[in-house]
């Protein structure tokens, strides 16, 4: 922020509210237990359960269409549940659905801003649907100005915003009435790599004052800065924790990096080794200029790997064991799921 902190403005603005017509767990800002949503004979999300403590930034982490916009929008109060419970800010959705609502925050990928409206009247718009009005939503737009860093750009129409821009001033627009929980579903699709930590270390900030965030991504990077996740995968949750946790706990073998010149022509000579036996090892992925091998005591496939790269023309560079990244730990938790299930394991 360009004239005061995060922190100064928040605490100017903090308006106090009744406390909601429902008692249950205060250490949790969500309890959500066997939670399942069917459309027809489709299954979206299947007996999830799971905890947010207040005051944390939680990741719920999966790829398009595993369930992540479903759940969001249960825990909104916008779907019914087909079966299971859940608590947010201690009330049973069901009941208090409309309760609850005023006291949640809700920014979808798409950022949820008019174009053809300028900066101040998104805000305006937005201010005066939450019920702000008079000097409260006067103070709460300027907040939310300083908080995007639009000083100066109050008239200019949203279409005109940069991504970056656009991705704060939805932020500003979402927690403009100071929610105790703020749902953002995908806020950094599209985005580029150097407004995407901006708007983390902003989450940071907003965090630290106390607002519960659950953010949904299917970036691996932005899942190491939450501190709690749960994995879901077509409706499953198939791990939770902290990121440190899940990687201690649930990968499956270890992760031999390979750095080789010509990275494509190497996972093609690796894949057709493991797919023919003559490299027994769980999986095999590409991961920018590396290649990454995985499989239990995998460090005894270092020379047998440097060997057919070479044969099929290709510097193999170091081969060194490593600790493995949350992705290749979704990787190793999605292959699990799958073939727990007995499903066909997709060659990716």
């Amino acid at each position: 922020m360009q004239t005061e902190t995060l922190k100064e403005a928040t605490e100017k603005t903090t308006h106090r509210r009744k406390a909601l017509p429902c008692e249950g767990d205060n250490d949790h800002a969500i309890v959500v237990e066997n939670l399942t949503k069917d459309f027809g004979n489709f299954r979206a999300v299947d007996h999830i359960s799971f905890k947010v403590r207040r005051g944390q930034i939680f990741g719920f982490l999966g790829p398009n269409g595993s369930g992540k916009t479903t759940t969001i929008r249960m825990l909104l109060g916008l779907l019914r549940p087909t079966d299971g419970t859940a608590h947010v800010l201690g009330c049973d959705v069901k009941r208090y659905a409309e309760q609850i609502r005023p006291r949640l925050g809700y920014m979808s990928q798409r950022f949820s801003l008019y174009d053809d409206l300028t900066v101040i009247e998104n805000l305006r718009f937005y201010g005066r649907t939450y019920g702000l009005k008079g000097e409260r939503l006067r103070e709460r737009i300027e907040f939310a100005i300083q908080m995007a860093d639009l000083k100066g750009r109050e008239r200019e129409r949203t279409r005109n915003l940069a991504g970056g821009w656009r991705q704060r001033l939805a932020l500003g627009a979402a927690i403009l009435h100071e929610p105790d929980l703020v749902f953002l579903d995908e806020p950094t699709a599209g985005v580029d790599p150097v407004s995407r930590r901006a708007f983390w270390d902003l989450l940071y900030e907003i965090s630290e004052q106390g607002m519960t965030i659950f953010v949904t991504t299917h970036y691996m990077d932005e899942a190491e800065h939450c501190e709690e996740l749960a994995f879901i995968h077509y409706g499953h949750i198939i791990a939770r924790g902290s990121p440190q946790h899940i990687k201690e706990t649930m990968m499956s073998g270890q992760v031999l990096e390979i750095s080789p010149d010509d990275p494509t022509r190497a996972m093609t000579i690796l894949r057709a080794a493991q797919q023919d036996g003559r490299l027994p090892v769980e999986e095999v992925a590409l991961y920018g200029a590396q290649v990454h091998v995985i499989a239990a005591d995998v460090e005894q496939y270092g020379d047998l790997i440097a060997r057919m790269l070479r044969e099929g023309g290709v510097d193999p560079g170091p081969i060194e064991v490593i600790a493995p990244s949350l992705e290749d730990v979704f990787i190793s938790c999605v292959r699990r799921e799958e073939e727990a299930n007995g499903e066909q394991i997709p060659d990716t």
